[in-house]
């Protein structure tokens, strides 16, 4: 699944799925900069619809919380901030918690098979450099909490998620976050979940997010991201 197509309440192909999905990505990786105006008729060329789909699109993406009304009829990308960050983050780190000890707790062989095949894939891309990175990148984290029984956990996991890759794709590739071996992050996770060790999986998972949240914080508080 592609980190930029999450389900939404339009028929499978349609005008106002594909505008949907089209500026969903764009905000999300910065194409569209937070608190940008998103006026009607500029989007029309850019995406070649009609009104109404990127009209209902941007109705859809309110509720995503990367849109933002500004009058009854306007929009703009949403805007970020050190104090909608820290939110995000204390979001993720409670509720991926809860799903992953969920999901260890329901141990299957599928699940084993599923995760360390979603890690090998992960692995790969980011040694290859592959496009496809960010997108497997999502794929392992959800696989972790994927045994979790509780889909409407996962379905705000996976939104906090959506919505923190977009303080990452702001702060671009800045040097002091490559130093970071996440690689080995990312396996010592994976190896705590296989063994069964929740306590662990889940201080390995958190600290790999607060990490990366420090890092995060500190380009806002200076006024990098924006």
């Amino acid at each position: 699944m592609n980190i930029f197509e999450p389900a939404v309440n339009a028929p499978e192909g349609s005008a106002t799925q594909q505008a949907y999905r089209r500026l969903r990505s764009m905000i999300v990786t910065g194409a569209l900069r937070p608190g940008e105006k998103l006026k009607i008729d500029g989007l029309r060329k850019v995406l070649d619809t009609g009104a109404s789909p990127i009209r209902e699109a941007l109705s859809l993406l309110t509720s995503d919380n990367l849109v933002e009304r500004i009058d009854q009829r306007g929009f703009r990308a949403a805007e970020v901030s050190a104090e909608n960050f820290s939110e995000i983050l204390q979001l993720r780190c409670v509720l991926e918690d809860l799903a992953l000890r969920e999901s260890i707790a329901n141990y299957s062989q599928d699940w084993e098979e599923a995760a360390v095949l979603a890690h090998h894939r992960m692995q790969r891309a980011q040694a290859d450099k592959a496009e496809s990175f960010e997108d497997l990148h999502k794929a392992f984290h959800m696989a972790l909490l994927s045994n979790a029984r509780s889909p409407i956990l996962l379905k705000f996991c996976s939104q906090l998620y959506d919505l923190n890759i977009r303080y990452r794709y702001l702060a671009g590739s800045a040097l002091a976050y490559q130093r970071r071996d996440v690689r080995e992050e990312h396996a010592g996770i994976l190896a705590a979940a296989l063994a069964q060790d929740a306590d662990t999986a889940s201080a390995r998972l958190l600290d790999h997010y607060k990490l990366t949240g420090a890092f995060l914080s500190g380009l806002l508080g200076d006024g990098t991201l924006g």
